[in-house]
């Protein structure tokens, strides 16, 4: 499916967390979803539009869908979009939701400081390098998909980048956050060309979510 079948407006969101927070985005949009992503084995979903439906892929998926046409828009975090570069997007509006930080951890009172360059785990590794490039620090980055606190207990790391919401993970853990790279959020963005073929439908999307998240706000 394109984005452009039936001339449909494609939405590309992630399961869980971002998609229960972005549901009354789109309600104050007029778009409901028919199936409920967490019970439907389906991944495109029909909404109470003809003309509107919803991706559900995975959060790193969805600023490739929006850049390549596949969607129309999407909601991603910022971590993502970060990672991703946010080539051929726009990101017209900061959804405030799912929001946490970016940020290094590491063992409770391990200063790291012992001259040799640090192992940093993580699965952010482009947004990694650009911050310790930023401070003139060379690192080695092993790239992790998940379980990241295990790193610096097996001795895998030194130091992790990963988003942070209460740290109680990371306390339980015996790690503390330490230094911050982002504030991170969720962002409505849209593909560059959708902007200008579908001016007005999406520029409505756009409009009504923006005065969603203004009246919560």
């Amino acid at each position: 499916m394109s984005g452009s079948d039936n001339d449909a407006l494609v939405i590309a969101l992630s399961k869980g967390r971002i998609f229960k927070e972005t549901l009354p985005l789109l309600a104050h949009a007029g778009i409901e979803p028919v199936d409920d992503p967490e019970s439907s084995r389906k991944l495109v979903l029909d909404t109470n539009r003809e003309d509107v439906k919803l991706l559900i892929l995975r959060a790193t998926d969805v600023p490739t869908f929006v850049q390549y046409g596949a969607a129309d828009l999407g909601v991603a975090g910022k971590d993502v979009l970060m990672e991703h570069g946010g080539e051929g997007l726009y990101e017209p509006v900061d959804l405030k939701i799912a929001t946490c930080k970016l940020m290094t951890a590491g063992r409770v009172g391990d200063s790291g400081n012992d001259g040799r360059r640090l192992r940093v785990a993580t699965k952010f590794v482009d947004c990694t390098r650009r911050f310790y490039a930023a401070r003139g620090e060379q690192v080695e980055i092993i790239k992790l998909y998940g379980s990241m606190e295990l790193a610096p207990l097996v001795g895998l790391a030194d130091r992790i980048v990963d988003v942070v919401d209460t740290g109680n993970t990371l306390r339980a853990n015996g790690l503390e956050p330490l230094e911050h790279i982002a504030d991170i959020s969720s962002r409505l963005i849209v593909n560059k060309a959708s902007m200008k073929m579908k001016h007005e439908r999406v520029k409505t999307v756009i409009d009504d979510i923006a005065e969603a998240v203004a009246q919560r706000g």
